[in-house]
């Protein structure tokens, strides 16, 4: 684990805030999980939701701007303790069905050709009368 005072050294009393209150209940919550258990939404969703409130509430009482940089570091920093090794399935870009992605590509080009043909047939048709 990482010296969470240490991402607050220049913030003062509300970085020390963050890390008694918040970082310190969210690291006790995710030690309860069992670690396998650490990359299951469902199973962190309730620790990283109290977090996030947590880290609002804090910065609401103490006058500060949320979400600020040393919020985003702190996530970072976490992600990095906690989440590094968790697939990123569910949140890849993937390409459509074909059945969704067909009709797309078919259409245009069935359309394209199809006035291509056009142009050259009145193009033939045109010629003889001119």
């Amino acid at each position: 684990m990482t010296d969470w005072d240490s991402l607050f050294c220049c913030s003062g009393a509300y970085g020390r805030a963050i890390a008694d209150f918040c970082v310190t209940k969210f690291t006790l919550d995710m030690k309860a999980l069992d670690q396998s258990l650490w990359c299951s939404w469902s199973d962190t969703f309730q620790p990283y939701e109290e977090l996030t409130n947590c880290t609002y509430f804090v910065a609401l009482k103490m006058h500060c701007f949320w979400p600020n940089q040393q919020i985003d570091e702190l996530f970072i920093r976490l992600h990095m303790d906690y989440f590094h090794d968790c697939a990123l399935t569910g949140r890849l870009l993937r390409d459509p069905p074909i059945r969704i992605l067909g009709p797309f590509i078919g259409v245009p080009v069935l359309v394209t050709l199809l006035m291509t043909a056009l142009v050259v047939w009145s193009g033939k048709c045109c010629q003889g009368i001119v």
